[in-house]
């Protein structure tokens, strides 16, 4: 990876951000359509536009396919790009594809949560905003709710990201400020004055740190 560019590293992890969520919405699919398959076949299918020749778990699939890709190039363009701006290119790959593991986990743990509430749901179902028409009510919510639990999941899982991007980021200042602050080059030799020479005032905490200001966003 070392000889690309930030912007190709970039556009390479919103491109396997999108696949890699376009493929787990279809695995997520197979899940909420065991436990709701009226979600499917009254609102996801027709929604779609999926002909009801169709193989059905072939049918889910491609919904969350379809739900999943764009949204984790949405998602990856703000985690990634913040990534690309704050770190150097070494650490853009590693620390990235830690923060997109980040988002997807609360994604899938959203998913849990909402299944578990869709369990307990139809016992409030008087009171919840149920679309007319719905075959199996039960299996209309667990669905729904898991959908639900997973989208707003991956809104937090961005906010995380984005603090793991920016934790790396305060990490690879510390480290640069270390390395400089230790080595040779930190303190000028011209400190210490020659024979019958004034005394050079210029301490080494006077003395300008190498070019800090380039630090992790070297390109």
């Amino acid at each position: 990876m070392a000889k690309f560019s930030k912007p190709v590293l970039f556009g390479l992890l919103v491109a396997a951000g999108a696949v890699i969520t376009g493929l787990l919405g279809a695995a997520h699919n197979q899940l909420s359509f065991s436990v709701g398959a009226s979600y499917f076949h009254d609102v996801a299918f027709p929604r779609s536009g999926i002909s009801a020749d169709t193989n059905e778990r072939l049918a889910a699939a491609l919904v969350g396919w379809r739900s999943g890709w764009w949204m984790g190039a949405l998602m990856g363009v703000p985690v990634f790009g913040a990534a690309a701006l704050l770190l150097p290119r070494r650490s853009l790959v590693p620390v990235g594809v830690f923060a997109g593991a980040v988002t997807l986990l609360w994604a899938l743990g959203g998913a849990m949560i909402g299944l578990v509430l869709g369990m307990i749901a139809p016992g409030y179902a008087s009171h919840l905003p149920i679309p007319e028409g719905i075959s199996d009510t039960d299996g209309f919510l667990r669905a729904a709710l898991m959908h639900e639990g997973a989208f707003l999941g991956a809104i937090i899982g961005v906010a995380f990201a984005l603090a793991t991007v920016w934790r790396a980021r305060v990490v690879t200042l510390r480290a640069l400020r270390a390395r400089q602050s230790g080595s040779p080059a930190a303190v000028p030799t011209a400190a210490m004055p020659a024979a019958g020479a004034a005394p050079n005032t210029t301490t080494p905490s006077d003395a300008p740190l190498p070019d800090e200001t380039r630090g992790p966003t070297d390109t």
